[in-house]
């Protein structure tokens, strides 16, 4: 069922891919004329737009009584298509540390998988407070990554470590 909620999500679906292009392929005829400074504008401007749509697709969802199986995986999936293509883009760009990247991404598809097994046996495991403030934060470190802004791999970091703490939440929900 394509409401509200579903088409915001496959539109921060299609709006990952624009935002990981600004990033890599700067050397393109399409860029070649553009600054990278406004390269980096523009991927930060889609990138928040994309958060906004997360922001709304939930909120409506839950509002306007809109929840759909469908939207219960592309929602997901379209967090992760767009964080993915962030931190990909920061790596490409020099601006993230491979490693920091490394472990929130390896804990991204660790609990995915976790969640995926849990749904088999019947389980949910839901967010937890911890992981809500993770991803807030780790949004806020790319907007401060794309920006090239003071401080922004010291919110990298923290978000590494609410990201590791978030997922042993996680691990210990499905336990229980």
């Amino acid at each position: 069922m394509l409401n509200l909620p579903n088409f915001l999500a496959l539109l921060r679906i299609a709006m990952a891919p624009l935002m990981f292009w600004l990033l890599v392929d700067r050397d393109n005829p399409l860029l070649a004329d553009i600054h990278v400074t406004w390269l980096d504008y523009t991927a930060a401007l889609v990138f928040v737009l994309a958060s906004v749509t997360d922001f709304f697709d939930g909120f409506v969802a839950r509002n306007w009584d809109q929840i759909t199986k469908l939207g219960g995986v592309l929602d997901p999936l379209a967090d992760k298509m767009l964080v993915l293509a962030a931190f990909l883009g920061l790596v490409y760009i020099d601006r993230a540390s491979p490693w920091a990247i490394y472990i929130i991404l390896t804990r991204e598809f660790f609990i995915t998988g976790l969640r995926v097994s849990a749904a088999g046996e019947g389980k949910s495991v839901t967010s937890t407070l911890a992981g809500k403030i993770k991803t807030v934060v780790q949004m806020i470190a790319i907007g401060f990554l794309l920006m090239n802004w003071p401080y922004a791999n010291e919110i990298l970091w923290f978000a590494v470590f609410l990201t590791l703490y978030s997922g042993f939440e996680y691990i210990k929900g499905y336990l229980k």
